[in-house]
């Protein structure tokens, strides 16, 4: 079935965050969760398992563009950017003022949501292709900020950023490392879900599917915009401040331009925006298709947006709606059997 339930545009949108969570809602959770913990060790070496990590984060942080593209419909292509702020104000916490990771990570993901706030007053007044180029612009004015910023590394980039320390134990191998990124990417996985049937949810998809009905069921248009940029920078943040810390602990502004935007936007296109499990399978997908193309990489940028074209010319929902038609066509087929049966 389709995660996205009937809009209801109403002024109740100005209520809570999440309803009440049922404990049985949780019992899938805490399954999945204890299903996941063995994962590392049934890899071969300590690249599959840096791999394992790696799409952890890129999970986080389609998770969160899907919420401000796919839940809000606002177009961005500068959600890498926020990342990159993330990784570089952890790794600054870290390096010169000497936080521990458990500090650096909400001071990245707070920092991340003030840039996040700053991006979406323009979709105030820009809307499609005009926010895009903002956004866009902003992605590369932060990206040569980096590079032309000695205390931040310049073009040499920021090394010695420290692992996690849990307890005088350092978090230092990717097989350690995966039991900080996992659970940080459950979390927010969970967040999402309850997010999308909360009431700021429902505001979300009202603003997307029509921002001036929305606006005339007493829905605050601005308030709602901003609150997906800032939310969506959040899971930004800590995907940047996740990437800073692990081994080896180093960040170039290289690794945030337009390419690996194209990326970011290709796993939630491929697994279908506005879903949430189809944005995190696009995001193992397009991972893994990213590190096996890593010898051809002048030729990544055209390949992935080609396949973008391709995925919105002729599987516009993504791997998420063919998901919703497998399990509406499983539906139909139950229901037509019950009939005969009762005939």
């Amino acid at each position: 079935m389709s995660e996205d339930a009937p809009v209801v545009a109403a002024p109740a949108a100005e209520a809570g965050l999440m309803r009440a969570t049922t404990p049985w809602r949780l019992t899938p959770w805490l399954i999945g969760f204890a299903a996941m913990i063995p994962l590392p060790w049934l890899t071969h070496n300590d690249y599959q398992q840096f791999l394992l990590d790696l799409i952890l984060i890129n999970v986080i942080l389609a998770v969160g563009l899907n919420i401000v593209k796919g839940f809000a419909g606002q177009v961005t292509v500068g959600h890498i950017a926020l990342m990159a702020i993330g990784a570089y104000t952890s790794g600054v916490l870290a390096t010169k003022f000497g936080f521990p990771f458990w500090a650096a990570l909400p001071g990245a993901m707070l920092v991340a949501a003030i840039a996040g706030a700053l991006v979406g007053i323009p979709s105030f007044r820009l809307e499609g292709a005009y926010l895009a180029l903002a956004t866009l612009g902003l992605a590369e004015s932060v990206r040569i900020f980096i590079s032309a910023t000695d205390y931040l590394g310049a073009s040499i980039g920021m090394s010695d950023i420290p692992p996690p320390d849990l307890f005088g134990w350092k978090l230092d191998t990717h097989l350690r490392y995966y039991y900080v990124v996992m659970p940080l990417a459950v979390a927010g996985i969970y967040f999402s879900f309850c997010m999308l049937r909360s009431n700021i949810g429902r505001a979300f998809k009202a603003l997307r599917e029509d921002p001036l009905a929305a606006a005339a069921t007493g829905i605050n248009v601005r308030k709602y915009k901003l609150l997906a940029f800032i939310i969506s920078a959040l899971y930004a943040g800590a995907a940047g401040s996740l990437a800073a810390h692990m081994t080896p602990g180093y960040i170039h502004p290289n690794s945030y331009t337009l390419v690996e935007m194209v990326t970011v936007l290709l796993m939630v296109v491929l697994g279908g925006i506005g879903h949430v499990w189809g944005g995190i399978i696009g995001a193992i997908i397009v991972t893994i298709i990213y590190d096996l193309t890593r010898d051809y990489y002048q030729y990544q940028l055209l390949m992935f947006g080609m396949v973008i074209v391709l995925t919105v010319m002729y599987m516009p929902t993504g791997i998420g709606g063919l998901i919703d038609r497998y399990f509406v066509t499983r539906g139909f087929i139950a229901i037509r059997k019950a009939k005969k049966n009762a005939a």
